[in-house]
């Protein structure tokens, strides 16, 4: 009777301690740096391990929460843009620095130094992947910039 109680113990340690354990590698992702991409604020790769993948629909935003246009505004659409993403990734069960790709759209390609910018301020030095291409305009006149893409959830 004893042995069995301390063997039942003995698993349940074992089981949270390998909880625990796992609970600290689930958002793990390794990312592949180089020069030019840490410059530019984008990564080589990210690899991931399981998880749940989110395939990100294009968002572009040209106005913001109160309503307020933003047409003319880059900066105003990235953020809410970023915004808008990071709400979806919630809903998901995620959140934005699980982006691990991204396919950004802009119809200026001056615009590109300042997406940069504000995306080191977004992701920090971990970044998605990412390509960036100029277009001659978007579906809506007043859109600068789209950005779709895809997140992994809960990976190892």
């Amino acid at each position: 009777m004893m042995s069995t109680a301390f063997s039942r113990v003995s698993i349940g340690m074992a089981a949270a301690t390998l909880c625990v354990g796992l609970s600290t590698t689930l958002h793990a992702q390794v990312y592949v740096k180089g020069e030019r991409p840490q410059q530019r604020g984008y990564s080589l790769a990210v690899i991931t391990e399981g998880g749940k993948t989110v395939w990100l629909g294009g968002q572009i935003a040209v106005a913001d929460d109160s309503g307020k246009s933003l047409a003319g505004d880059f900066e105003g659409q990235v953020r809410q843009i970023f915004k808008l993403l990071n709400a979806t990734l919630e809903k998901a069960g995620g959140k934005l620095s699980d982006m691990v790709q991204m396919t950004v759209f802009i119809t200026d390609v001056r615009n590109g130094d300042r997406l940069t910018e504000i995306r080191r301020e977004i992701f920090g030095d971990n970044f998605p992947g990412s390509a960036l291409i100029t277009i001659t305009a978007l579906a809506n006149p007043d859109a600068k910039i789209e950005i779709q893409g895809y997140a992994v959830i809960g990976s190892k």
